[in-house]
């Protein structure tokens, strides 16, 4: 399950997703739908709702509430929690249980959503565009935004070129990754998130310009060695992550003597981000 939350608007009103790539599949927030579906924005009272709800449409033998998923979703209070999600073909089944005036354009806004994958799927282009955009909406400057989405498409070809060589997605992925980060960066991924405050965030979206330069240089450094000695096996994959990385190490030692200053920072999004709006501000007063 892709672990990265999504939010999508309805009406402007918030809607937690997740989009499960194994399955390619949106799963969405039940609590979020029942509370614009009864148009109220008191959580609780949607909670509630939702959960007689669950128990009569249980009772009645209704499979949509027996197979739902729980997912761990940003709550109000900023922490991730576990909470009620259903597919789309789920949230039709739950929707026709609701009275509501709101059911029929939802609908539509869910086939949208979904179209709107399906799409991104067809034309990677339109995916890179609403990437800019959330980018935007949450405060990171431009520049940084090119680089992330440089990243991605880096780290695209990198994991097309493991899945040639045999590597299953999902842990294998994670290990090989692991193994790029701790040559390069001399920090597992663990430590390295623990260095900047992070627990479930996605750390390329926490790196500096540099950091994600040199993660790239480390991605595409493993990428042309893959292609041309051709490993066999996850042990030999791993040895070819870890020489990609050393590739990118070389770079950041080199950096790193001729400005004194560490490369690898405890600096986060949300440092990122300040920064950005500080010179914003500085630029208005010019």
């Amino acid at each position: 399950m892709d672990k990265s939350n999504k939010i999508k608007l309805f009406q402007d009103q918030k809607v937690r997703t997740y989009w499960d790539e194994e399955r390619e599949k949106w799963y969405f927030s039940i609590i979020d739908i029942v509370s614009i579906l009864m148009e109220h924005k008191n959580y609780q009272i949607a909670r509630n709702y939702w959960k007689v709800l669950k128990h009569r449409l249980t009772k009645e033998g209704n499979q949509t509430v027996t197979i739902c998923n729980r997912l761990k979703m940003r709550a109000l209070d900023g922490k991730m929690r576990l909470t009620d999600v259903a597919n789309t073909v789920e949230l039709f089944r739950i929707i026709q249980a609701i009275p509501s005036k709101k059911a029929e354009p939802f609908k539509q806004w869910l086939a949208k959503v979904g179209a709107e994958r399906i799409d991104e799927i067809e034309d990677p282009e339109l995916s890179f565009d609403r990437a800019m955009q959330t980018y935007l909406t949450k405060g990171y400057s431009k520049e940084w935004i090119n680089q992330r989405l440089k990243s991605i498409e880096v780290r695209k070809e990198l994991t097309d070129q493991w899945q040639e060589q045999g590597m299953k997605e999902g842990l294998e992925y994670a290990i090989l990754t692991n193994e790029i980060t701790k040559a390069w960066a001399d920090k597992d991924i663990k430590s390295y998130k623990k260095l900047k405050n992070l627990k479930k965030e996605n750390l390329r979206d926490n790196m500096t310009n540099l950091e994600l330069v040199l993660n790239m240089l480390a991605e595409v450094s493993t990428t042309e060695i893959s292609k041309e000695k051709k490993p066999q096996g996850l042990e030999e994959n791993k040895d070819i992550a870890r020489k990609g990385g050393n590739a990118a190490k070389k770079a950041r030692l080199e950096i790193e003597k001729q400005t004194g200053k560490a490369v690898v920072s405890s600096k986060n999004a949300e440092n990122l981000i300040d920064a950005t709006d500080n010179k914003k501000i500085e630029l208005s007063k010019k």
